[in-house]
Formats: structure tokens, sequence, C-alpha cells
């Protein structure tokens, strides 16, 4: 970048070099900046970028043009960039402000909010990393045979801020009383040696002394060792004397913690498990999840264990959230609320307190269909049960007023509502729970079952139609709690009498020792068990033919793209089932499918036979496993970016209308939102079900 700026003729007062992105965000354009002299320092090797290892940029990397700023947080190197701009000031921009920033601890949320000041204060802005270390091996949840022969290699990364190198790699065994020195690896050096072009250009870093990559770490270990410790300690320091800290250092953004990293060691029949802080991409699990369930404190200077000589606390309850408007005081008539149970306004009630969705309409996950059916109603058992704590948290922007104690009496006890008829030829009412009865249950593999319930008669339909899913509610055989999630039936849209579930059982864990609530209560369900169904809930509809009903929009598609892991395959299925089954349907769809095993891989038979019989090449299906076995032949790993960049197009091809679908955990959906909103996808066109 420095040779480019010499050819500006800079002002003596220029001092910070401002950048912006073409990528546009809710809060504008994307834009930071560094100051000028590191620009111009060599040593600082900041760089206009266009090719990687020979390859002009792909566009998840900032084609066609980006910055690389060596050594500082990743915000500093700007992709898709579209403005370098000299000024004697560091950039406005918001995300320069609001982002990438480490605030003093003791500035609260509620301090950085009505005081922007905080944020504006340029020494709080983060440039430079800072030392961090990390273990890779053994890695989380692996287990190893413990054996009084056997050595096991530690292994792991370290890396520094500002081209500082990483010195030493330290390990401990007993909570930080001593320590031991591992061996380090740096790759970057080899390339110090030659003195040969590569890529079109000549390697010249035979000059430099800074460090800019990841330094390879190792120490082996016995694994009697290991099985007298409860954990596996790792620090680092580099040139400059700085070292990781043991504790976090808390500040609003969370960012840049770098404490001691920490693998816990559990002790079980001659095996020994291992267990990281966390799992990458918010995939749940990890020990520090595991102590904040029980209630444990992370801050307390013992990794959230009961320090010796205090007290066993109890796993603490979540503090209670509040859904109610502060100082909102109007009472409303059960005669006025029932006058908004249809129509353009739906309210519906909470624990008696009257809520307008008619805003939220548009921009509810599930669609409009989920705040209309509880128009006129109580909700509050099945509200609580399925939404989130930000779901809960956002109530108070709804909330109108309340109930009196008598109406929510009368709401309570309605008998206003219209009993299903039992001759009616629909199942599904989309306001009142319909009963049915568990007739068989089916062992699909060791850990999914096939549910199948009875409708109210034989000659009975469903009414649901594809890509909707359906609200289920059972009592737990074990606790009586009533338990409601949503479900997406693998019944065929003609059949009719019965509805089939498709499960994954989420058996007790370490990290969640009750397993799933919902499926280990419906394995315990007997035969003849009653539930209740009700439905269609949700806003995506396949009308077939590459029509769709989005949010009660009615759009044409060429071609479905489906992302789904574990059970997600049940709404991906229902519509690629109707896609394939009808030879006039000429919608292509490719299919990328992760779980861990074979074994795991549900509706597989279905969905062979599905490509075996597809002779225009409108299928594919893309498996990709984390644990295969040693005969698998297909793609191993989680669903990637680079695995996406591959069988995703950048952005919808010019002239072919595409849809993405997604099921799966939280946390992929939320992985795979945010690579494909990077690689060019319109959010309008991503469908998580």
């Amino acid at each position: 970048m420095s040779s480019i700026l010499l050819k500006a003729k800079l002002l003596q007062s220029a001092r910070y070099v401002c950048m912006e992105g073409v990528d546009k965000l809710p809060n504008g354009f994307y834009g930071t900046s560094v100051k000028l002299n590191w620009v111009m320092d060599p040593n600082k090797r900041i760089m206009l970028a266009h090719k990687m290892n020979g390859e002009p940029l792909r566009p998840d990397h900032g084609r066609p043009l980006r910055v690389i700023v060596p050594g500082q947080i990743g915000g500093r190197s700007v992709k898709w960039l579209t403005k370098l701009i000299i000024s004697d000031i560091p950039s406005d921009n918001w995300y320069h402000l609001y982002d990438n920033r480490v605030l003093p601890t003791m500035i609260s949320p509620e301090i950085s909010t009505n005081e922007p000041k905080w944020w504006h204060d340029e020494r709080y802005a983060i440039y430079d990393l800072n030392v961090n270390s990390a273990v890779v091996y053994p890695e989380h949840d692996e287990t190893i045979v413990v054996s009084s022969s056997s050595m096991y290699n530690v292994k792991g990364y370290a890396y520094g801020g500002g081209g500082r190198r990483i010195t030493r790699v330290e390990i401990s065994l007993d909570k930080g009383k001593t320590w031991r020195l591992a061996n380090i690896e740096y790759p970057e050096d080899k390339y110090r040696e030659v003195d040969q072009y590569l890529y079109g250009g000549k390697i010249d870093m035979s000059w430099q002394e800074t460090c800019f990559c990841w330094c390879f770490w190792a120490l082996t270990i016995s694994t009697t060792e290991l099985k007298n410790s409860d954990a596996i300690l790792v620090r680092a320091m580099d040139e400059a004397l700085n070292i990781q800290p043991r504790d976090m250092y808390w500040s609003v953004l969370g960012m840049m913690n770098n404490p001691w990293f920490r693998v816990t060691i559990t002790k079980t029949d001659g095996y020994l498990r291992f267990e990281h802080p966390t799992q990458p991409a918010l995939i749940p699990g990890g020990w520090m999840e595991r102590v904040k369930k029980n209630g444990g404190d992370l801050a307390n200077r013992n990794w959230g264990a009961v320090l010796e000589g205090s007290e066993n606390i109890a796993a603490m309850e979540a503090p209670k959230i509040n859904l109610k408007k502060p100082d909102l005081d109007i009472t409303i008539s059960l005669e006025r609320f029932k006058s908004h149970k249809t129509g353009p306004e739906p309210w519906f009630a909470l624990e008696g307190e009257v809520y307008d969705g008619t805003t939220f309409l548009n921009e509810h996950p599930g669609g409009a269909q989920s705040i209309l059916s509880a128009a006129g109603l109580d909700v509050t058992g099945e509200f609580m049960a399925i939404h989130s704590e930000t779901a809960k948290g956002m109530m108070r922007d709804y909330h109108i007023g309340s109930l009196d104690i008598s109406s929510q009496e009368a709401l309570q006890n309605d008998i206003d509502v219209e009993s299903l008829s039992p001759s009616r030829e629909v199942f599904l009412d989309s306001k009142l729970w319909a009963p049915s009865s568990l007739s068989s249950k089916t062992v699909i593999s060791p850990d999914s079952r096939l549910f199948t319930f009875k409708l109210t008669h034989d000659s009975q339909c469903l009414g649901l139609p594809v890509g909707k899913h359906v609200m289920l509610k059972i009592s737990d055989p074990s606790t009586d709690e009533t338990i409601i999630r949503a479900y997406t039936p693998v019944s065929k849209q003609t059949a009719v009498g019965t509805i089939d579930i498709l499960i994954k059982l989420y058996a007790p864990t370490p990290d969640y020792p009750n397993g799933g609530k919902m499926t280990m209560a419906m394995d315990k369900l007997p035969l003849g068990a009653m539930v209740k169904f009700k439905g269609p809930v949700g806003k995506f509809e396949y009308l077939g033919k590459g029509a769709v009903l989005l949010n009660g929009e009615k759009r044409y598609v060429q071609s479905f793209h489906m992302i789904c892991a574990g059970s997600g395959i049940t709404p991906i299925f229902q519509v690629l089932r109707t896609v394939m089954e009808d030879t006039e349907d000429h919608t292509s769809c490719v299919v990328v499918d992760g779980n861990r095993t074979e074994a795991d891989i549900l509706c597989h038979a279905e969905l062979d036979e599905f490509v075996a019989q597809d002779s225009n090449g409108r299928c594919r299906i893309v498996h990709t496993l984390t644990q295969p076995s040693a005969t698998w032949t297909g793609r191993k790993g989680r669903i990637s970016e680079d695995l996406l960049l591959e069988y995703v197009p950048v952005g919808r091809k010019r002239g072919v209308k595409s849809l993405v679908l997604v099921c799966g955990p939280e946390a992929l959906e939320v992985a795979v939102k945010n690579v494909l909103l990077r690689m060019g996808w319109d959010k309008d066109d991503l469908v998580f079900f």
C-alpha cells in the first residue's frame, strides 16, 4: 500500500488511512482506519492484495481488491475495497467506532449505551492482536486409553500481534503451580531462508524479523501424568514479554479474551476424555457451558469450580425476563381483546398481559401465521416452551396492556372456542390443539425413531402443506411436564389417517446430563399415549413446479440449495420428495447433509433412491461426516465454508432464480447464514426452517 500512497503526494497533516468496502451493512458500508506511519513502515507489511497463491482472490476473500494488515485484528483488513481516504483524524465510520474495541472493564452495557464518548476514544480501539495459544490435540471430546507405557503428544498453536515472535509456550498439569516448556516450530522462518520466485513474485523475507504467522508447539506427556491431572493448561509469551493472563478481562463486547487455554480431563473406566472450553461456530458444548449451566462462576479464579472451603452452590436459576413495558398501566377488557382474534391487528396474551403482534408479522422467523394463530388466545405455555431468551426480551416492545383478573380467568377457562368436529376432513387446526394417539414406534437407528400417530379417523387428511411444520405437545411420562416443540412430519401429503414424525434422540451426555428434554420424553411414551398437534406453522410453502409462498408472497425458483444436519433433513426431505416425484417439475436441487456417522443419516435410502431414479440431473446429494468409518468414501468433516463454496453458487447466478433452504442446529444455521451473506446471497433468498 505504501508504494501507492507515495504517488499521492500526501499533505504534511496526513495521519490516518481510512478504508471503505463495498459490503453494505445495517449501519452503512463497512469502514475503518489505520495510522499512516504504519502503512509506510516496510516492517508492518501492510498491502493491497488482488491475488492469493497465484490466483485471483475468491469473492469471499475480498475480490477484486482487499487490504491485508498483518498482525492486527481482522477487522482492519478491509475486503472488497472501494476507497482509500487520507485524513488527519481516525475514521468516523460506524463500524470503526462501535466494533473491535475493548472498553474498560467498569464500563457496563448501560454506560456504553448512554455515554458514546467511550466508543469514540481511540485508546480503546483494537489494533495489534494480543498473545494467544490453544490446544488442538487432544481434540474436544477425544478419548484415549490409559497405559503405564503410553505417551500422548499434546499439540497446538500460538500467535502474537504486531509481528512479535512467540518465544515460549508452557504447559501445566497442576493448575499453574509448575510449568514445562513445549517445543516450538516456526514454519514462517523457512521462507526467510529461500531466494526464489513463487507465484510470479520474489520471496524477499531474508531481511525481515517480524513474525506474523502462527507457530506450532508440541509436548509429549505420559498418559499416567494426564490421568493424575484434571486439566491441561497452556500459556504463551512473546518477545516483548507479553504473557497470557490466568483470568479473563471482562468488557462490553467480550473481545480479545486470552486467558490460559484449559482442556479438562475426565477419567472413566480406563479412558481419559478431554473437553475444550467451547466449540467453534456457536456449536453447543464445552466445559465453560457446562459450568455455567451448573451455576458455576467462571470469574471465581478457579474456572467455575467450587473453591475449597466455600459452600457448594446449587445451579443458579436463570433470572426471569421481564416481558412487560415499564410503568405501563392500561387495563384491556376481554371483549376488546377478543375483537382482535381475527383481522389485520392480532392481539394475544402472555401471563395475563396483552401484546400486539401487528408490527412483527413480516419479521417473525416462523412467518405471520405463527402470530395470527395466537390471536385472541392465551398462549403462555407454548410461547415459553419454544421461544429463546432473546425473543422473550423483545416482548416489552409489543406490550400494550393487561387483562384484569376476571378476564384472565375467563380466558384460561375459555369455552368460547369451537370444539373440533370428530368427522372433520382436515386434522390440523391453526388455533386449537387436536388430540392424537401414538399407534407405533419404529427404531430406525440406535438414536432415531419413527413415531406414527393416529388422526381422528382413518380417512382424515393431515392438512399440512409442503414446507410447513406442526407444533407437537406432549406430557413427559416421568414428570408430567408439558413440552412443546415444532416438527416437520415425513408423511406424504396424500397420506390419510396417520402422521409420521421422525426424530433423533439426544441421550444424556456429560454436557447435557438430562439429554434432549423432548426427545427423551417422546421415547418414553407408551403406545396409546395421547398427544396434541396444532398447525400448520411456518413462513415457507412449496406449491410445486418451482412455485413457492414465502411470507405470503408467491415466487418462482429454478433451483433449491438445501443445507441440513441431523434431523434437519425432514423439511428438506419434504420439499425434495415433492420435486422428485413430479416428472414435470424441472426445479434442480442440491442437498448438503451433515452428520456424525453413516448410521446418523436419516432418510438415507430414500435420498439414494431419488438420485438413482433421477434421469434429468435434477438432484444431487452430498453427505459429509465428522466421524466416518474406515470404509466411508464420501465427504469428511463439518459443513464448512469451503464445502458451501463448492456446492452453492457465489450469490445468485445471473438469470437463475434460487432459494437456499437451511435446517439444523442453531449454531449451524448461524454459521451458514454468515457464510452465505459473505458469498453475496440476499437475506430474502435464505429460508431457515
